[in-house]
């Protein structure tokens, strides 16, 4: 199968083999994933809407929600994405989820404001997803592989591939290496300090999501803030 995918006019990041040695693995262990985002819940939007929010948006116009779908949400966060889902599937059901329960009670504020709207919340895992196989018709995801430790990202795609329909999308967008003037100073901070970063650093999936069936329709690199990002829309 060929990998064709867009990148802005940019040079794309290696594959992920390359990246654990050449780039930054995750120094935050997992266990302390959800109490570091519990303490940050009440500020995330500001970062959110600062050097998330062009990518967030391109994803979900990438996502091409048709209304009446399966929808999961994995690491909904606060909802800034989730809202969105929501409003474009009024008909549809709309499963976001997190580790954090103090991002999850941040989403359920921001979705108080949709009126009738059907939607669910649970706290769960990546790694152990509770859909059923070829249940769900959009898998969107949201800065958590930049999170992920190189060596557990095979477990959490086998899993999105599973849940996916076989005409299923995946929608991601992640922290990924910086390619344009100035976005190299977030992997100095994160050197410095993880936590500081929100356990963030900069990834390259388009090779992993290859490797696992996927086909990459489009990667994209945006910045935002000096941040890089990359939205990625491919198909199982």
């Amino acid at each position: 199968m060929n990998l064709k995918f867009c990148c802005s006019g940019f040079t794309c990041c290696t594959s992920g083999s390359h990246l654990a040695k050449e780039g930054l693995d995750a120094r935050v262990p997992q266990e302390e994933i959800a109490p570091l985002y519990d303490r940050v819940s009440g500020i995330y939007d500001i970062w959110g809407r600062l050097a998330e929010s062009h990518a967030r948006r391109r994803a979900i116009d990438l996502a091409a929600i048709r209304d009446g779908e399966t929808v999961l949400e994995v690491a909904v966060g606060t909802g800034l994405a989730f809202l969105e889902i929501v409003k474009r599937n009024p008909h549809g059901r709309n499963m976001g989820i997190d580790l954090s329960q103090g991002m999850l009670s941040r989403a359920r504020k921001r979705l108080a404001q949709v009126r009738g709207g059907n939607y669910e919340f649970s706290t769960g895992s990546a790694f152990h997803l509770q859909a059923e196989n070829d249940s769900v018709d959009l898998l969107v995801n949201n800065y958590m592989f930049d999170l992920i430790p190189y060596e557990d990202m095979d477990k959490i795609l086998a899993e999105f591939r599973r849940v996916l329909k076989k005409e299923g999308r995946l929608v991601l967008v992640n922290m990924t290496r910086g390619e344009r003037f100035g976005s190299r100073l977030y992997e100095t901070l994160y050197r410095l300090s993880p936590r500081a970063m929100g356990g963030c650093r900069g990834v390259c999936l388009s090779d992993k999501l290859r490797e696992h069936g996927f086909f990459v329709v489009v990667r994209e690199y945006h910045q935002q803030m000096l941040f890089p990002s990359e939205v990625i829309l491919a198909r199982p």
